[in-house]
């Protein structure tokens, strides 16, 4: 193949990168970044390491990750092709036995003081009794996801008791241990066809995670979670090719190294997946032999912090908690109220704690259910969820307009537990798209975009793509503005990605038009013209219904088309859309509806209401959020006969499902009283 058209990825990291979707994108970056030998700044780089880790494999094809280290200068280039490594690998480190002419390397040059790493594919020219000499196949540099910055400090190495070596053919205690703890790794995986492709050979790669990432499933078996990373998929596309990987775990404290070679399955389907955040995919990795190496560096780290990307993912303890809490979703879990915050003159935050290892998954946009008995009555309720997915705690904004919300201002205190179902609701944010977005909230209806906001800029952290968002904001004055300070600090860290605009229907005097609010009045059909990016981004809609319903009329005037506009209502009330008019079963003159959980079969006429008003007045107390068919939470089992909405919804309902808060009995054919059995 004439090299100068050659693709700089192989058959197996095309093959990744054609199933994810980024095959064209990728060969387009790669044939820009990947080079065939190292730019100035990446000799500059090396030359100041005074360690670098080496991908490589041994004589039977066993893939392995070894680290070489020396005071900084050891690694020095004559030209952008060549790197000269002055130094030799530890006592029983199999790179010993590797170092032949024309091996494949490959290095990985990372320091974790500052984050920054860049790769070498090489071959090796020559060694010597005191150095190795490398030609460059490939140069390329790499991003700082998920490496934790540590502060390197080296030690007299006579001070260090005697070197030990073991094998070893499965995972003892202290193996254990190390691996569990870890919150850095380091991979080695090989591909050759007997081409000689500068593509193919050794990779050495770094992957990090919280501890407790890596879960030790026995005593051969480690499941790891592949996190979003730079679409290269060279230890991926390596792995499809040659189901071989060798590991590598340093003892950061101790100075121990523990090497490991062994088969490679990539999880492309598991369930667990879903639970560990951050993970997209998983891989195991079955051990077949090993070495500890111990005693072996002189160099010592000191944790400084993880990275931000790191913070964003979860550990295997974290996932099992999220599969437990998803199991208890529709059971009542004690939250303890950990902080209460003013947000404004009518609202306030609670924080809050799930039950320890129980913290629920959700969507940015879904609401909370909360109990609580007042005045001698259970009462519940449902209120948004105003912090993101990845917030470490779940904080509900709460207006004060009724009984419940009452309650919570007046006499519920931080140290206080509450009974809360896990959060759900049909109305959230679809951060998978990446063309604009338009929030438009007014009053408590800023609750979930704030969640939608803080999320899009956490999604940043780890993706390093942001979603173009316009965020309007509508209030009475600024006494009743809530979240001002949060939201103009996320526009801020947003680059510009995030703007932020504020209207006051009757602003103080005191404040300036265009420094403190950018709107006076309410949002008009005007202003809102202004703003729009374009007729294709999607619009979310949040507030009472009178001002979501004016907004509505506005954005299709403007041409924004109906499926893309998303609302969230509160009260009785709902959206009226221009399309969405959907043929209804009569309703029934009477009916015989029997709630099986509950054992109540009652007779129901017209004057009964709705199937949620006739349980309340027969003693059931069932959970509801928005009385509107916009939640969701008082969706429950239909089991026998049929039911029909007076009054447009816009949950998604199943056949075998029925919302209480806008369902009646529907007619039946035959004219006699329907007949409904529901699991309640």
């Amino acid at each position: 193949m004439n090299k100068s058209i050659e693709s700089p990825f192989h058959r197996g990291e095309q093959k990744i990168q054609q199933r994810l979707g980024v095959r064209d994108k990728m060969e387009r970056f790669g044939r820009q970044v990947i080079r065939d030998h190292m730019p100035q700044q990446h000799r500059d780089f090396y030359a100041q390491l005074p360690f670098i880790f080496v991908g490589h494999t041994d004589s039977h094809d066993w893939p392995w990750a070894s680290i070489l280290f020396n005071s900084p200068g050891f690694i020095s280039s004559t030209d952008n092709k060549h790197l000269h490594i002055n130094t030799l690998p530890v006592l029983g480190d199999p790179l010993n036995k590797s170092l032949i002419k024309g091996n494949r390397l490959g290095l990985l040059g990372i320091e974790l003081e500052t984050r920054r790493r860049n790769r070498l594919s090489t071959h090796i020219h020559q060694t010597s009794t005191k150095a190795i000499e490398l030609s460059i196949d490939q140069a390329f540099g790499n991003c700082p996801q998920y490496i934790q910055q540590r502060e390197l400090h080296t030690i007299d190495p006579t001070s260090m008791p005697a070197k030990e070596i073991k094998n070893i053919f499965e995972f003892d205690q202290q193996a254990i241990k190390l691996i569990s703890n870890s919150d850095t790794f380091f991979v080695a995986s090989y591909v050759a066809t007997g081409s000689d492709a500068a593509s193919e050979g050794a990779d050495v790669s770094h992957r990090g995670g919280k501890p407790g990432f890596i879960r030790v499933d026995n005593n051969t078996t480690l499941t790891i979670p592949d996190y979003l990373g730079n679409n290269h998929f060279n230890t991926l596309g390596n792995f499809a090719e040659n189901a071989k990987a060798g590991l590598l775990f340093i003892d950061f404290y101790q100075g121990h190294l523990l090497t490991l070679t062994g088969t490679v399955e990539i999880l492309w389907d598991s369930p667990d997946t879903e639970f560990f955040a951050g993970a997209e995919r998983l891989w195991q990795f079955h051990l077949d032999h090993g070495y500890w190496l111990k005693n072996t560096l002189p160099l010592r780290w000191q944790l400084k912090g993880y990275a931000p990307t790191t913070e964003l993912t979860g550990n295997w303890q974290q996932a099992a908690a999220a599969q437990n809490a998803l199991a208890l979703k529709n059971s009542w879990q004690p939250y303890q109220v950990t902080k209460i915050v003013d947000e404004s003159s009518v609202i306030k935050s609670f924080y809050l704690q799930p039950p320890k290892g129980q913290k629920p998954q959700f969507k940015a946009g879904q609401f909370l259910t909360l109990k609580a008995s007042i005045d001698g009555k259970q009462k519940i309720r449902t209120y948004t969820v105003s912090s993101a997915p990845a917030d470490e705690l779940l904080r509900v904004s709460i207006k004060v307009d009724g009984i419940f919300s009452s309650y919570m201002h007046q006499q519920v205190q931080s140290g206080d537990v509450i009974e809360v179902k896990a959060p759900t609701g049909e109305f959230s944010f679809d951060s998978s798209n990446q063309h604009p977005a338009v929030l438009i909230a007014a009053g408590i209806g800023i609750t979930p975009m704030v969640a939608m906001a803080r999320h899009i800029l956490q999604e940043a952290v780890r993706t390093r793509t942001i979603q173009p968002l316009i965020l309007l904001c509508s209030a009475r004055n600024q006494d009743q503005r809530a979240f001002y300070q949060e939201l103009n600090q996320i526009a801020a860290q947003s680059s510009g990605y995030i703007q932020v605009f504020w209207a006051l229907s009757q602003a103080e005097p005191h404040l300036n038009i265009g420094v403190d609010y950018h709107h006076s009045g309410r949002i008009s059909k005007q202003w809102l013209a202004t703003l729009l990016p374009d007729e294709q981004c999607d619009v979310y809609l949040c507030g009472p219904n009178s001002f979501m319903q004016n907004q509505y009329n506005s954005l299709i005037d403007l041409g924004i088309n109906d499926a893309n506009i998303y609302a969230e209502a509160f009260g009785p009330a709902s959206l009226v859309r221009k399309n969405h008019s959907v043929k209804q079963l009569p309703v029934a003159e009477e009916a015989i509806i029997n709630f099986t959980e509950s054992q109540v079969e009652q007779a129901w006429t017209k004057e009964g209401g709705t199937l949620l008003e006739f349980a309340e007045a027969h003693g059931l107390t069932p959970d509801f959020g928005c009385r509107s068919g916009q939640c969701g939470a008082c969706k429950v089992k239909l089991l026998k006969g049929k039911v029909t909405y007076p009054q447009e919804t816009s949950s998604p309902i199943n056949k075998d499902e029925v919302l209480l808060c806008c369902a009646v009995p529907a007619a039946d054919n035959d004219h006699q009283p329907s007949q409904l059995e529901i699991q309640l």
